[in-house]
């Protein structure tokens, strides 16, 4: 390799992962909120509006995003110089709406929204989603500019506490706790909930190994009415963040659907994470990639687990490993490779870092019988489906919940991979 060629290659390698924070910018938040709309076979973005928040909670360091995640990415483009200075692979719930029946006969539209350190100079975002053949088709592009008068600044109105503090924000995994249908009275029931999340979550590895590397605060946000929607059984309540149960028609599946409105109530704080507690004891909850998560706080057995379950989801889009339960149509295609650490269709298996965990002996595909129970391999079943789409592990805290109290490695490697990279 030609000496000059050799540099030109270091030098766009470094200046994609440890770009000068303090020269690029300010140490708070800029959000970028738009309307993701269209139907089954299409999506569109508007822009709604830019917001400065106070706070920002990620790393200094790894600005760019090391790893093929998401069905959508965002990046932040320095105008003057062209390059690439944040990124972030994500989810959203519009692109799951887009698998359902009710996509195929009618359009509709979520609000959306995403975060990032606040650019001191002119800089441009580009929204990408993944196409048919795994890449980014970049769809919808607004230049920003940094001083201009009609970014939003950030109004406080709620108060908040620590939970579970470390240390500094930029060296740490920063969780924030958000209350879903709890009254002016029952501030001291969510507190109390808030520890419950704390002492459960560092229950699990890897995140017990991992404590002292993460924060937990919570925001004090009362609802007007105590208990959540559940449209199935025809309650509707007025709460702080929206949320309810049945979305696409599947009972257990609570989610939120105005990511603005939480993302209001999250920046009092700095955070990587959202985890909305809801005031119920109605098994369920969901957790969206890089969005955010949401489960009952007060179910009788298993709110432990359904929180680093859902939290799986968040924090590296882990897929579920389970067979059936929801209503999504075609979500794991199996002339595909999920971009999902944990799954698998065998379409392009040896970009897996699962591949290179296996023992070189353990058969591929791999039947589920006793003498592989506890083993990794490649077993048939997950992401909803019976057949085509393969997981790690007979049993993982990605397939059924209440068999397991582990993550299976493959899990656990993705999840300690991003814990590093965060708190850099």
């Amino acid at each position: 390799m030609k000496k000059s060629l050799f540099f030109a290659i270091l030098f766009v390698a470094f200046s994609a992962t440890a770009q000068d924070f303090e020269d690029l910018f300010y140490n708070k938040t800029m959000r970028f909120d738009y309307i993701h709309a269209g139907n089954h076979t299409s999506e569109y973005y508007y822009f709604n509006r830019l917001k400065e928040e106070p706070f920002y909670a990620g790393s200094k360091m790894n600005l760019i995003d090391p790893d093929d995640y998401g069905n959508q990415m965002f990046k932040i483009v320095d105008t003057a110089s062209g390059e690439v200075i944040y990124s972030r692979g994500f989810c959203t719930l519009f692109n799951e709406w887009q698998t359902t029946e009710e996509a195929t006969q009618t359009q509709k539209a979520f609000p959306e929204s995403v975060v990032f350190p606040y650019p001191k100079n002119a800089a441009r975002i580009e929204l990408y989603a993944r196409n048919e053949k795994m890449g980014f088709d970049k769809k919808f592009a607004y230049d920003i500019a940094p001083d201009s008068y009609f970014i939003e600044k950030f109004i406080p109105m709620y108060e908040t506490f620590e939970v579970a503090y470390t240390g500094n924000p930029a060296r740490r995994v920063d969780i924030v706790l958000i209350p879903e249908g709890y009254s002016a009275s029952q501030r001291a029931k969510f507190e109390e909930a808030c520890q419950f999340f704390a002492d459960e979550f560092f229950k699990y590895s890897p995140f017990k190994e991992n404590r002292n590397r993460f924060n937990i605060v919570a925001v004090w946000a009362p609802s007007y009415d105590e208990g959540v929607t559940i449209p199935g059984e025809h309650i509707w309540k007025r709460t702080a963040t929206g949320a309810n149960f049945y979305t696409f028609d599947s009972e257990r599946y609570q989610t939120i659907s105005d990511f603005q409105q939480l993302r209001d109530i999250a920046g009092h704080v700095a955070y990587d994470y959202i985890y909305v507690l809801s005031n119920t004891q109605k098994y369920g909850g969901g957790g969206i990639y890089n969005f955010y998560g949401i489960s009952a706080a007060h179910h009788p057995a298993l709110t432990g687990k359904v929180y680093v379950h859902e939290f799986g989801h968040l924090m590296l889009g882990l897929g579920d490993e389970y067979v059936g339960g929801v209503a999504f149509n075609e979500m794991y295609p199996v002339n595909r490779e999920p971009w999902e650490p944990n799954l698998t269709t065998l379409v392009d298996f040896d970009k897996k870092a699962w591949k290179g965990m296996l023992d070189s002996k353990t058969p591929v595909p791999t039947p589920a019988t006793k003498e592989y129970a506890d083993k990794l391999g490649v077993f048939e079943g997950g992401g909803y489906v019976t057949q085509g789409v393969f997981r790690p592990r007979q049993q993982c805290l990605m397939n059924q919940i209440s068999l397991s109290d582990t993550f299976c490695p493959v899990c656990q490697k993705a999840i300690n991979d991003r814990i590093d990279f965060l708190t850099r």
